[in-house]
């Protein structure tokens, strides 16, 4: 909690000098207070104060390097099977962070093989990792053939999740998984980790839903009390 601290002081800090420098009327105050709490709220989601900042590859929490990413995705694959020379090459470009090699040389092959499902999520991976943790239009094209390819597979949606909550679409995010969840079996090996995900993010949309009530509710009234005033 201490790394919270420097966040929660700020916010302090913007209260009383909107009311004491900036002498904010007091019918205003819930409203401003509401609006900090939204951002506290949006920032417990999408931030991590407890890491460095602005770390550049995180394609699954604590990832922040390109070995990190095609390692991750390597073991949702690793079957004892020769690596194609394709996905060699490509990982080498993707774990020195060079994503935009990686995809140029992952298109080819995902287009003559369409059933790979491993090539189709190497190269959506490597478009979102180029595009700075979006989620383009060419990348949801892959993340959708790697699906295809491999339906039964956990890979194309659990990496797709993670990239909505990057680009700041936590809702999306859950409906990936949520969906991932409920084809999922059972005995299904990473059932236990994606339900505690969808339960932790579920938390967390519950409370920024609550802030954004609250804020709209501060906003109505402090209308409400302007209209009166006039």
């Amino acid at each position: 909690m201490i790394e919270w601290a420097p966040i929660f002081i700020l916010g302090g800090l913007a209260m009383i000098t909107a009311i004491i420098p900036l002498k904010l009327p007091r019918e205003g105050w819930m409203f401003f207070a509401a609006t900090l709490l939204l951002g506290l709220s949006g920032y417990g989601l999408l931030g991590s104060p407890g890491l460095p900042s602005a770390p550049k590859y995180r394609a699954i929490e604590e990832m922040r390097s390109g070995a990190q990413v095609v390692d991750a995705r390597r073991s949702l694959f690793n079957d004892g099977m020769p690596i194609p020379s394709h996905l060699v090459l490509s990982d080498g470009f993707a774990r020195q962070g060079r994503f935009n090699e990686a995809a140029a040389l992952l298109r080819k092959p995902a287009a003559e093989e369409p059933a790979d499902a491993e090539t189709w999520l190497a190269l959506a991976i490597a478009l979102v990792e180029h595009a700075e943790g979006q989620v383009t239009p060419p990348a949801t094209v892959a993340f959708g053939k790697a699906q295809e390819a491999f339906p039964e597979h956990p890979g194309a949606s659990y990496f797709l999740g993670m990239a909505y909550l990057r680009s700041r679409r936590p809702e999306e995010a859950f409906r990936i998984w949520n969906e991932l969840l409920d084809r999922s079996p059972n005995d299904a090996p990473w059932r236990e980790d994606l339900e505690m995900r969808l339960n932790n993010l579920g938390e967390l949309l519950a409370q920024m839903e609550g802030a954004r009530r609250m804020f709209e509710a501060q906003a109505n009234a402090g209308e409400s009390i302007t209209g009166t005033v006039e």
